[in-house]
């Protein structure tokens, strides 16, 4: 079994799941600064983690974590460089729901959790 995310060329990505919650300062204040402060990504500029996830999904290990009843769901830890420059680990949560074929995204966060098993670690 690969180590990738299943389909992970059809992934979805909900704008909405960023900027009514990861980077949203008033539902999730935690998330949101942690974001701000460690790659530079507000709700203005959410397209462009979107573009970040997808673009790194590829290169880092999809954790399988058993499923839920609802879907299969998976961790990965990406190390992503933000639009201020700085890079930091964050920690996107799939589903993939039953009877369907592709990944969604369901959580994502700024973590100081490790990599793991990356293709591009030194």
């Amino acid at each position: 079994m690969s180590d990738i995310l299943p389909n992970a060329e059809k992934a979805v990505i909900p704008i909405e799941k960023l900027v009514n919650y990861s980077l949203n300062f008033e539902r999730s204040p935690d998330k949101a600064i942690a974001f701000a402060t460690a790659l530079g990504y507000t709700i203005d500029n959410a397209d462009k983690l979107i573009k970040n996830i997808n673009e790194n999904i590829w290169n880092h290990k999809a954790v399988f974590k058993g499923n839920n009843g609802f879907g299969d769901i998976y961790e990965i830890i990406m190390r992503l460089i933000g639009e201020n420059g700085k890079s930091a680990n964050v920690l996107t949560g799939w589903i993939v729901e039953n009877g369907l074929d592709y990944p969604r995204l369901t959580n994502v966060y700024v973590t100081k959790k490790n990599l793991r098993g990356d293709r591009n670690e030194t």
